[in-house]
């Protein structure tokens, strides 16, 4: 036997952490995922440093922060030119490197250091206007679609139900289940373990799209969950109720809906997705025992960044808020690879600290130059810097995080919040002007401060926060190819 573990990285799309059994969810049910904490070690303090799909992949796929990747908020088709990949270096290193599912990086089949890819990115926009090259455009470059339309006919579309992929409008799956993309992902990582190299390890990557919009898991996944009595969102004194006023009816607003069914249909969808999501996780899980892969494979599981559902009246990602930034992260594996089973490990961690996890499990040298950590045996940093430039209503916003509290600034305007999360984990309290915390939130500001010192948009001098700095989805070292 290989003395090198397989490594199945599986990650999802806009899952919030606190989306699990193993983290106390009242409502939605993860057997599978629940499992694998149980084999292993699970992160309950996991955090997205840039909360949305470009950005927090490019930290995942580099191990690098938002600051050196360049990507500080959303933007396409800006060319993905890291040099230094996870998978590149697996693959450098004798790895069979396969991803399936969501990549979201540009050109549409940009490998990213993987031996193959099985593309599906959910739905882009850009991929699907008339005037986009050929190769660019989704029904040519989306393996999924493409197989889907030769499954279904041509007119077939993931859009036929009438949910939008960025909504939070709930409906089920109008098609046949192994129809459905987070099937798909999990067929197609499955075919991979019949078709690899069995004298090399692998690294697969399965990437599942949902729970991200469309709301559309399978009818059973919605029945699963329609009459149960679902803890509503949180609401604080800070909450801007106006907006929700003002943009509540639009499907696809920045906030959640306003009307009370609407929020408990988002709930729902976004709850089934999970489940779904969870029980495919469960085939690849079967597949691995099936294949006799159990005793040297590990597991690590995560997300690019949460959802706010409906939490203080906003709705998806981009937000210093723990809906948006909090992910869920998990070990899980043989002890001589991952330690002790059942561990909860309090450390702070990032997707900064994926890749090298991801390396350290496979023996091979960390290149210096990243600025993550590999968490097998806890992470040393005692704070975590992370930001996204949000134009809607100014929200462009920079945070510090801890294990138990949290400083957000929002550039534009220069508005201050501050929660305690250990007595105060919903958030419901913005305890910027309480007296007895402004000792450590000057703390908390000097070391946002002295991340953003030199910042390219001149958010700090050395001393003081800067308010009013034109923001910039991409820095102009998110071109540049990094070592």
């Amino acid at each position: 036997m290989n003395e090198r573990p397989n490594i199945v990285l599986i990650v999802t799309d806009e899952m919030r952490g606190d989306c699990m059994g193993v983290a106390g969810h009242p409502d939605v049910k993860t057997p599978y995922l629940d499992s694998l904490a149980d084999m292993g070690v699970y992160y309950p303090n996991a955090y997205s440093p840039c909360p949305s799909c470009v950005p927090a992949r490019a930290v995942l796929h580099t191990g690098l922060s938002p600051r050196h990747t360049g990507r500080v908020g959303y933007q396409d088709c800006v060319e993905w030119n890291y040099g230094c990949t996870m998978a590149g270096e697996l693959t450098r290193q004798g790895y069979q490197t396969h991803c399936v599912g969501k990549m979201h990086v540009y050109p549409a089949r940009n490998s990213m250091g993987f031996s193959s890819i099985e593309l599906h990115d959910g739905y882009l926009h850009y991929g699907r206007f008339p005037g986009v090259d050929y190769y660019e455009n989704q029904q040519i470059s989306d393996d999924y679609f493409y197989w889907l339309k030769n499954e279904k006919g041509i007119g077939c579309d993931v859009t036929d139900s009438g949910v939008e992929c960025n909504s939070w409008v709930a409906r089920p799956w109008p098609y046949e289940e192994s129809l459905h993309p987070t099937n798909w992902v999990a067929s197609r990582s499955i075919d991979f373990l019949r078709r690899r190299d069995p004298r090399k390890p692998f690294f697969l990557m399965a990437s599942f799209v949902r729970p991200h919009a469309p709301y559309d898991a399978p009818q059973c996944y919605f029945d699963m969950y329609r009459d149960r009595q679902l803890q509503p969102p949180v609401r604080g004194d800070w909450d801007r109720e106006d907006w929700l006023r003002q943009f509540g009816r639009r499907y696809n607003a920045a906030t959640g809906p306003s009307d009370p069914e609407l929020i408990r249909q988002q709930q729902i969808g976004y709850y089934a997705c999970i489940t779904h999501m969870d029980h495919q996780i469960g085939r690849i899980w079967m597949a691995l025992v099936e294949h006799g892969l159990r005793d040297n494979t590990v597991i690590l599981f995560t997300s690019d960044h949460g959802e706010m559902l409906s939490d203080h009246c906003w709705c998806h990602k981009s937000l210093p808020y723990q809906g948006s930034i909090r992910v869920p992260m998990l070990v899980a594996g043989p002890e001589k690879y991952v330690g002790p089973a059942g561990r909860t490990d309090p450390s702070l961690v990032g997707l900064q600290d994926v890749m090298p996890t991801v390396l350290d499990l496979a023996k091979a040298p960390i290149p210096a130059h990243l600025d993550g950590e590999s968490v097998l045996e806890g992470t040393k940093r005692t704070w975590l810097h992370g930001e996204h430039v949000f134009h809607f209503q100014n929200q462009s916003n920079q945070f510090i995080v801890t294990q138990k509290d949290k400083y957000v600034w929002f550039s534009q305007t220069g508005e201050e919040q501050y929660f305690d999360l250990e007595r105060d984990p919903g958030e419901t309290h913005n305890a910027i002007g309480d007296e007895a915390c402004q000792e450590r939130i000057a703390q908390l500001r000097r070391h946002l401060i002295e991340a953003l010192k030199g910042s390219e948009e001149g958010y700090s001098d050395g001393e003081c926060l800067i308010v009013g700095r034109r923001p910039q989805e991409c820095l102009s070292n998110a071109t540049a190819e990094n070592v």
